[in-house]
């Protein structure tokens, strides 16, 4: 039993520098996903107003101004799938594969923050875990020094795990609301598109 328990030992033991590499790593991927989920926030802010009020003005007969409005300059999943959907408006069927590849898309983008909202607090709870069987060996042995920097450790890699998974919540539910908003606008714009191909042409 205590070459079991030694052997489970030397394997935790060994875990740790793994884990806190991958820590590091997670943390630098969040940082940046942080920035760039706040440059975008931003952007919404500046062109959601404009583009709410597009939308609102949209009519069969007027689609195709409305399109180039609601496009603009950027270059933003939203806006790709516009301009295929306008494109291909006559193909009900090739929109709909569209409405579809747009959720998988945004379900392709929401997977970063998903990733960290459940491998960040495992690994901060692996990293808290480790070191506390040293830690206990050095409290047994007398070794303060040993068992604060062990102890130190753990609450360390404790923080950066909470941290990687607040910023994977918090990006994930505010993505979530966007894309959702998204697909209904989409869905909107669609039905648009097919009742102008409906609207029979006014006699002069």
């Amino acid at each position: 039993m205590e070459t079991i328990s030694n052997t489970l030992f030397w394997i935790s033991n060994g875990l740790l520098v793994p884990v806190v590499v991958l820590l590091l790593l997670f943390f630098a991927r969040a940082i940046l996903l942080a920035g760039g989920f706040f440059g975008e926030f931003y952007r919404r802010i500046n062109t959601q107003k404009n583009f709410a009020r597009q939308l609102e003005e949209l009519t069969p007969e007027n689609a195709g101004e409305k399109i180039g409005l609601l496009v603009g300059d950027n270059n933003t999943l939203l806006q790709q799938c516009l301009v295929k959907l306008y494109s291909h408006r006559e193909n009900t069927a090739y929109c709909e594969r569209l409405l579809a590849n747009f959720e998988v898309d945004a379900e392709q983008e929401l997977g970063r923050s998903r990733t960290f909202v459940k491998l960040g607090p495992m690994l901060g709870l692996m990293g808290t875990l480790i070191p506390m069987g040293p830690a206990l060996v050095g409290l047994a042995t007398g070794d303060i020094a040993s068992m604060a920097y062990n102890m130190q450790v753990a609450f360390a890699t404790t923080v950066v795990g909470m941290v990687i998974a607040a910023i994977g919540v918090i990006t994930l539910q505010i993505r979530q609301r966007w894309y959702a908003r998204e697909m209904n606008d989409l869905e909107f714009i669609s039905k648009t598109l097919y009742n102008a191909k409906q609207t029979p042409a006014q006699p002069e």
